[in-house]
């Protein structure tokens, strides 16, 4: 009984085991079903696609950046060869962090260097080479070369780098290429540009690099390669060639453009000089300025703190984004609308007593003038003329004819990121406020725009080319810094057609005043010391602003201010008098009187554009300091000083 007992046991255990083996069997072909209908269905695209480049990859070749000059052929931005140490992953035989540690003992590595490159590796494939350190020198290629047995998947590469050799000078102008940041790959990403930037690992930041990016950067190639699973390149299959990117001609002159930095010295401030024939920028000066090759390959922290956070903010723009009161270099503009509209005839005469009062307050004017016309008002600067004819006019009156001048407006230049500036109105300020008392315009607020101060805020570049508007007769050209441009292909230079003028429409004579006005300052007005012993006639305007508003019975007095609360020194002026080829407005932050700081600059600006002439180092020296009227010593020519072998243009 025993025994049957027994046996039955062991058979029910052996059926148990049989059907847990079933079940087992059962469960490992489903899943291997599964697994099977995962691979074959839900799967199979993506493997399909990953199966295929695991059999051939596409590589992008990165076309070289056109090149920038100036109006003579000078080259402002090119690019330039340079020695890279490259790791390939798939190559490697040993863990990556292995393999740059042991290079570290052959080449320095620099923790920016491992940065960059895990930056760069990851929007790469493991069959592309990944730069772990750039612009090698000859001896550190020689020590790797040496020892490059030891370093299967590494090795020496050339590639282009943007180089700019005229360095701090107009680098705002220039700008800058840098590294593609997160915002600009999903903006390119999202445009039909994806394809051709596959591979480009830097974009123009600012300036001109940014503003033509798409001239400048060119055509992307593109090499078929057939790989291994690994993706180790097996052979080349195909290949497109890159096309370089086309150059660019600015209608700057370089020359011009050093000469004024120079200058300015350690001063700030900035200077547009156009021709207002065309609209062509002939300088373009913001200082102080920055070396734009610090950019190319990313600043380290240290370097982005000191410009960023430097009390002079050396990567402001002043020309374009910088916005002032421009004093009295408003007032030509101010006499040509009271003349236009006829709140004033050219013999419309007044007593300036040196002040004026409104409603209670009186505004200083200075010296007392005695009897003033609209030429005696421009020549020496009579504030009380243009504080009655501002009172006159009325705020809305004054922003309606200075808006067309484009004074508060966008010039619509090529660069990017200009700024408008204030133009005010009575509905400006509605909307510039939010608290309802200081929505409304008073009447006293009108008085101080007459001689550019109280609300008025413009940049240089807007103050420029309404000058140049005046000195062209009233017509506008809208300023701009293209010239031409020339294909990698032909590198030919095709100029770049521009829009004709606009007539403002203002009356011949109303405009010949203004200038004739304008021409008397430099030879019996406030810049006639700047200018004494000129080759030639030149119209010109003095500005002294002021940076805040003084009390009733305070007295301005500089040496008692702190320097960042001192008068700015302006000019505006153009050459020659009788057929403008130039036309100039600068300011020289803090510096005092525009007769005795932006006046001389000017005019040594005009000496090299009209006469040929540039400052002696006597001169040059003054200029700095701020100490210099008319030139000191025996002006050079600009010839033998700055480039023997080109004439300056313009003349």
């Amino acid at each position: 009984m025993t025994e049957v007992h027994d046996v039955r046991q062991d058979l029910t255990r052996f059926r148990l085991r049989v059907l847990l083996a079933v079940l087992a069997v059962l469960v490992a072909f489903g899943g291997l079903a599964w697994r099977l209908y995962t691979l074959q269905v839900i799967d199979y695209e993506d493997l399909e696609d990953q199966a295929e480049s695991n059999r051939t990859a596409v590589v992008p070749i990165v076309p070289a950046r056109g090149e920038i000059l100036d109006r003579n052929g000078v080259v402002l931005a090119t690019n330039t060869k340079a020695y890279t140490l490259e790791i390939t992953p798939s190559k490697l035989d040993r863990p990556l962090d292995q393999v740059i540690d042991d290079l570290g003992s052959v080449v320095e590595i620099t923790p920016r260097d491992r940065k960059r490159f895990q930056r760069l590796r990851a929007g790469s494939r493991g069959f592309e080479s990944v730069p772990i350190k750039t612009r090698l020198t000859d001896q550190e290629v020689a020590r790797f070369a040496a020892q490059q047995y030891r370093f299967p998947g590494v090795a020496i590469d050339v590639r282009l780098f943007r180089v700019y050799p005229q360095g701090e000078v107009a680098s705002h102008v220039i700008g800058y290429v840098g590294r593609i940041n997160e915002k600009e790959k999903e903006r390119i990403d999202d445009s039909d540009e994806e394809a051709n930037y596959r591979g480009t690992d830097t974009i123009g930041k600012e300036g001109i690099e940014a503003e033509y990016e798409k001239i400048l950067h060119g055509t992307t190639g593109v090499e078929e390669l057939e790989t291994r699973a690994s993706g180790y390149a097996v052979r080349r299959l195909a290949r497109r060639p890159a096309i370089p990117g086309d150059s660019v001609r600015l209608t700057l002159d370089l020359r011009l453009q050093k000469l004024v930095e120079d200058m300015y010295g350690d001063r700030r401030g900035a200077l547009v000089a156009i021709d207002p024939r065309n609209g062509d920028v002939l300088a373009f000066v913001s200082k102080p300025t920055f070396d734009p090759n610090l950019f190319v390959e990313g600043l380290d922290q240290e370097t982005w703190d000191e410009l960023n956070n430097s009390p002079d903010k050396p990567l402001l723009d002043r020309a374009l984004r910088g916005t002032f009161p421009i004093g009295s270099t408003y007032k030509p503009f101010m006499g040509l609308a009271a003349l236009q509209l006829g709140f004033r005839t050219p013999s419309t005469t007044i007593i300036d007593t040196g002040s004026w009062t409104f409603a209670g307050h009186t505004f200083r004017s200075g010296e007392a003038l005695g009897a003033v016309n609209l030429r005696r008002a421009i020549t020496y600067s009579s504030d009380v003329y243009f504080y009655q004819l501002a009172n006159d006019m009325g705020v809305n009156t004054i922003h309606d004819f200075m808006k067309p001048l484009g004074f508060g407006q966008l010039t619509g230049i090529d660069l990017p990121g200009e700024r408008r500036g204030v133009l005010p109105s009575t509905e400006w300020k509605r909307k510039a406020y939010r608290k309802p008392a200081q929505q409304h315009w008073f009447k006293g607020e009108t008085i101080s725009l007459g001689i550019g101060q109280g609300y008025n805020n413009f940049t240089m570049l807007q103050l420029a080319n309404a000058t140049a508007t005046l000195a062209d007769g009233g017509v506008r050209h809208k300023p701009h810094l293209l010239e031409a441009r020339a294909s990698a292909l032909t590198h030919q230079f095709v100029a770049v057609p521009e829009p004709p003028g606009h007539d403002m429409g203002y009356k011949p004579q109303n405009v010949a005043e203004i200038l004739s006005d304008m021409e008397n300052v430099p030879v019996k007005g406030t810049s006639r010391a700047a200018f004494a012993g000129a080759l030639y006639a030149s119209g010109g305007k003095t500005g002294t602003a002021q940076t805040f508003s003084l009390g009733a019975d305070q007295v301005y007095n500089a040496k008692k201010l702190k320097e960042h609360l001192r008068d700015h020194s302006l000019y505006i002026a153009f050459a020659p008098a009788d057929h403008p080829t130039i036309a100039v407005a600068a300011i020289v932050e803090n510096a005092g009187f525009g007769a005795q700081v932006a006046a001389p600059i000017v005019r040594r600006v005009l000496d090299y554009w009209v006469a040929g002439l540039v400052p002696s180092e006597e001169d040059m020296k003054a200029i700095q300091e701020g100490k210099a009227l008319a030139p000191i010593g025996t002006p050079q020519p600009a010839e033998a000083l700055l480039d023997a072998s080109r004439a300056p243009a313009g003349r």
